[in-house]
């Protein structure tokens, strides 16, 4: 029920959508191989799309009526991107790698937990301190698989019992809705049935995504017991059609816990390819968008075409069914240019803000020099609605001189110092890491003395907030860090 209510609402967002802005959504969230890969579809599918020689050559800007597109910001904006000049800004402001170029080398990366990862992408969302208590025991419900292990009113009852607050099931409901709105997708379900339409929820919305929703949905029994020909039947498609359904359905994963970091085998790396490379040198700050896209335009060929339909009425039906496929492989080449162009800028954009705002970082490295940071703030700066922000910084990362980071690791929850200033909520974990090294492993310190600490250090913060941020790090409780 959930799961549909939370599609009810994707359609309900799309429906105010044009075409062109349904088809920038999803290429905003794919980060670098996945983008690569995707051109390389788009080129192989339509003989009217193709590599560019010439790097100067222009976007296309008419739309599937032949008109400019010239949307207004608040209809970009509806879209989650805005329109921006004729030139595209990454142009101007990155060294975009040729197709010819090699890749920068792979980077391996250790990897984490799943509630570490969940509740990391908590903190960012805006919730109030009695959502986010309530999101913290729904995550603790789900297990290393992404499933929720427990109905929402027993988790009801358990707030209920150990906060004390008068909390219902309305309530843990909509927070569930967030949690299963996190990465990985499926994250939450509560069953297998669930989890793959969690997935398919956030797929593009083609005919075979459509259908397999609708063979999740009204026919999962005879899915899983391949009873083919009675699906085949009921949804009135050929068997090369249910081939391909079958093939999407395939591609999810039943188990999309496993997916985040050290969650099957502690011991295992993934591997990452940096979607924006950061140099400094001095107190610059270089930021390049990495990728191996070439400039794409429209075949002269299917421009001629195009023109010739166009200023004429075909003639007899062969006419007029070449005049349409076309006229449709023309438009699709050319907005999938345009699109391709404004997630470019979007991200080159995006991630230029959180350098700006974490400037000393990048300068030094330092953790504690990260300032308070929220997607509202990247948001304001930019421009882009936060729905944006969101699905950019999304499954990327940015390879510096200190390291790679996710771009999540940019953002941060900010506390007061008695002094008056914001701080990142990193310096704060940052303190209890090297206070909890610095102790006394006979005597280790307790949750209330590390808040006792960080008061005596000008840090105004709750003993419960300690214990989060403790957790966070993987820091056990005092009694398991004790030595003889």
């Amino acid at each position: 029920m959930a799961g549909k209510q939370t599609l009810a609402q994707e359609q309900k967002l799309t429906q105010r959508l044009s075409p062109l802005q349904l088809l920038l959504v999803p290429l905003l969230q794919m980060n670098r191989g996945e983008i690569e890969e995707e051109v390389r579809r788009e080129i192989d599918d339509n003989p009217a799309l193709e590599v560019s020689e010439d790097p100067q050559t222009e976007m296309l800007n008419k739309d599937e009526d032949g008109e400019v597109f010239d949307e207004t910001p608040e209809q970009m904006q509806a879209a989650d991107y805005k329109d921006e000049d004729d030139i595209p800004y990454y142009r101007m402001n990155v060294s975009n790698r040729s197709a010819d170029d090699e890749p920068p080398n792979a980077v391996v990366v250790a990897e984490g937990s799943l509630v570490d990862y969940l509740m990391e992408q908590i903190g960012e969302r805006d919730l109030t301190d009695r959502q986010r208590v309530i999101a913290e025991y729904i995550v603790g419900n789900i297990d290393d698989n992404g499933y929720l292990q427990r109905k929402v009113s027993a988790i009801t009852d358990d707030i209920v019992f150990q906060t004390g607050n008068d909390i219902d099931e309305n309530e843990v409901e909509e927070v569930l809705q967030v949690v299963r709105d996190l990465d990985p997708a499926g994250v939450g379900a509560t069953d297998l049935r669930d989890c793959l339409l969690l997935q398919l929820e956030r797929k593009k919305g083609d005919e075979v995504n459509m259908l397999a929703y609708k063979v999740i949905d009204r026919y999962f029994e005879p899915f899983i017991k391949k009873h083919y020909d009675k699906i085949i039947s009921a949804l009135g498609i050929d068997s090369e059609k249910m081939k391909r359904v079958v093939e999407a359905i395939r591609q999810l994963n039943p188990k999309p816990g496993n997916t985040v970091t050290g969650i099957a085998d502690e011991s295992r790396s993934q591997q990452i390819i940096p979607d924006f490379n950061v140099d400094v040198e001095g107190d610059t700050i270089n930021l390049t968008l990495l990728n191996n896209i070439p400039d794409l335009q429209v075949s002269e060929s299917y421009s001629l075409l195009y023109d010739k339909y166009s200023g004429k009425k075909p003639v007899g039906r062969r006419e007029e069914e070449e005049a349409a496929d076309i006229k449709q492989k023309y438009e699709k080449a050319s907005n999938f240019i345009k699109v391709l162009q404004q997630r470019q800028e979007t991200l080159f954009k995006t991630m230029r803000a959180i350098t700006l705002r974490q400037r000393d970082f990048f300068l030094t490295g330092d953790e504690m020099q990260l300032k308070p940071m929220i997607l509202k703030d990247i948001a304001d700066d930019t421009g882009y609605d936060v729905s944006v922000i969101s699905r950019v910084t999304m499954n990327k990362y940015v390879t510096t001189q200190w390291g790679v980071y996710p771009l999540k690791f940019f953002f941060t929850e900010g506390l007061q110092h008695e002094s008056g200033e914001e701080v990142s909520s990193r310096e704060i974990q940052s303190i209890i890491k090297s206070v909890v090294e610095a102790e006394d492993k006979k005597h280790p310190l307790s949750d209330l003395r590390l808040c006792e600490i960080l008061k005596e250090k000008g840090y105004e913060i709750a003993r419960r907030t300690v214990a989060k941020y403790r957790e966070r790090l993987s820091i056990p409780v005092a009694r398991l860090r004790k030595e003889i």
